[in-house]
């Protein structure tokens, strides 16, 4: 606050012709410590008998323990506090934290923009969080359109070519279409191998869903991490605003429901940094360059085989599941969905004969009843014989 002695240091100063950010600096003030000064032409009395009561106000303890817990996005503040019933700006908000935090440098990374629909950037990230009371490890799969930077992301239990695959379906879906080529990391699950002087060797299962989908595999350049540069931030931002806003969750599915949700109302309403616009308004730009879906999706369940037991069941991942009794002794095709749906496939046409939703042993067998009926049937007709066979063989004993 200022003394009497400032204010008159102040006015004395001015008289001279300083400029105010000299006399504050002279002072150890604020500029607009200054300006205030010499507009109300005296020092402050010190009393502010009108002073207004903030908005913030009520809820400046929760502001603080979030503070306290590492939060500092700004937007995930106000997010929660508008949660909670917060109806105050966010300036506000900024202002009050500001003085509280050090000033942290930025870097700047040099982008490379590409055309609309062109692109796609895909990668994996993990995290610790709590999923139904637990904390666990969870992976997800981040895929960015490089033109408008709208970007969806699919978080799972585990990391695998399945799990990514569908990930890039999902992404497609969302997206209404499909870029020209997707852009991938190096890793196994999509690329077996990176000639220093050669093309990519890709797996065979991503070939598969690029010639389904009608875009073209490319693989960044080994020990070039920054070719995919625009998806390494988002996921950045995924860690930074979702996963510090939302710490818990009933399950995966509850995970995606909340981030699908997220994603349209808070991700893809952002005002994006490098291209200043307003990312979905950007994507109404790109999207008629995507390529249409095709009329029926990629299967990214797992595809094993496995034989039929005498007793018209299959063993898959530790428990037994019923199939047609006729198929005893042959061998069928079992799908097993991520979602932990089993399908049973059989013949050369690979009809499906049997669905069921996988269950740990514990629960016991898994049965549909009309698939053994034939079984029971046999066991019914038991041939009838006389018994007097039995007793000429009594006799002759």
């Amino acid at each position: 606050m200022l003394r009497r002695e400032d204010w008159l240091m102040i006015r004395e100063l001015r008289e001279k012709g300083a400029y105010i950010k000299d006399i504050a600096a002279q002072l150890g003030v604020h500029p607009r410590t200054v300006s205030r000064a010499l507009a109300r032409g005296a020092a402050p009395s010190g009393k502010r008998p009108n002073a207004r009561k903030s908005k913030l106000d009520p809820f400046k303890p929760l502001v603080d323990d979030l503070l306290g817990q590492g939060v500092w996005n700004a937007v995930v503040i106000f997010r929660e506090l508008q949660a909670r019933g917060y109806e105050g700006g966010i300036s506000i908000l900024r202002d009050y934290i500001h003085p509280k935090r050090p000033l942290r440098p930025s870097r700047a990374t040099v982008r490379f923009e590409t055309a609309p629909g062109r692109q796609l950037q895909h990668d994996w990230a993990e995290i610790s969080t709590e999923i139904a009371g637990r904390r666990t490890k969870v992976y997800f799969a981040v895929n960015t359109l490089g033109y408008s930077r709208r970007f969806h992301f699919w978080a799972t239990p585990r990391k695998d070519a399945h799990h990514s695959f569908e990930s890039l379906v999902r992404a497609f879906e969302y997206f209404g279409g499909v870029p020209r080529e997707v852009l991938v990391d190096n890793e196994k699950i999509q690329v077996l191998s990176h000639p220093h002087r050669g093309n990519a060797v890709f797996h065979p299962a991503f070939l598969a869903l690029a010639d389904h989908y009608g875009f073209t595999p490319k693989a960044c350049r080994p020990y070039r991490a920054r070719t995919k540069g625009k998806d390494e931030r988002v996921v950045g931002y995924i860690k930074h605003h979702f996963f510090v806003r939302y710490r818990q969750f009933e399950g995966f599915p509850h995970l995606n429901q909340q981030a699908e949700q997220w994603l349209r109302d808070e991700a893809d309403r952002r005002l994006h940094g490098t291209t200043r616009e307003i990312v979905i308004e950007r994507f109404a730009r790109e999207q008629p360059h995507l390529e249409p879906l095709p009329p029926r999706r990629f299967d990214t369940s797992y595809r094993e085989t496995r034989w039929v037991a005498w007793d018209a069941y299959v063993d898959v991942r530790g428990n037994r599941y019923s199939v047609p009794a006729h198929l005893c002794g042959q061998q069928v095709i079992v799908r097993i969905g991520l979602d932990g749906t089993l399908r049973v496939f059989a013949g050369e046409a690979e009809e499906l004969v049997a669905t069921h939703h996988l269950r740990p042993a514990s629960e016991g067998w898994v049965r549909v009843p009309e698939h053994h009926r034939a079984l029971w049937h046999e066991a019914l007709c038991v041939q009838q014989r006389d018994l007097s066979v039995y007793e000429e063989v009594a006799r002759c004993n």
